[in-house]
């Protein structure tokens, strides 16, 4: 089975699925209530993002008297590396082996430990396949 693939959210998006995944299950008034300063919007405004996730299939949803109750389709980790995945997958594609190379500079140039985690999740992988 092929896995999901995910886009990068907006920044209304994220800044909506934040408040999700703190607070599940939750009503688009209280994500509204919950967003302040330069993230306040308006009513209306979150409930189309947050309709917009749940048609995106990033959020699930039941009725709540009038309102729509809402909950994240999968966690905000789970995303993250789905998201992740998606986007190496797709840089590795187009560029192959440079891309690799400039994956491994970038790892020792944000932290020389991630190095030895990356040898470890290789050598795992490795003997995954045996």
């Amino acid at each position: 089975m092929k896995k999901r693939t995910w886009e990068p959210l907006g920044h209304l998006e994220a800044a909506v699925m934040e408040v999700v995944w703190a607070r599940a299950p939750v009503t688009a008034r209280e994500v509204c209530d919950r967003m302040t300063g330069a993230e306040e919007r308006a009513y209306t405004t979150i409930m189309t993002t947050m309709d917009r996730l749940h048609r995106k299939g990033l959020l699930v949803r039941e009725k709540d008297g009038l309102a729509w109750r809402y909950a994240p389709a999968l966690g905000k980790a789970e995303f993250e590396k789905a998201l992740a995945d998606g986007l190496a997958a797709e840089i590795l594609h187009a560029h192959g082996e440079v891309a690799l190379s400039a994956f491994v500079d970038a790892t020792a140039e944000v932290d020389e430990g991630l190095l030895d985690r990356l040898a470890q999740i290789i050598a795992q992988r490795r003997k995954g396949r045996r």
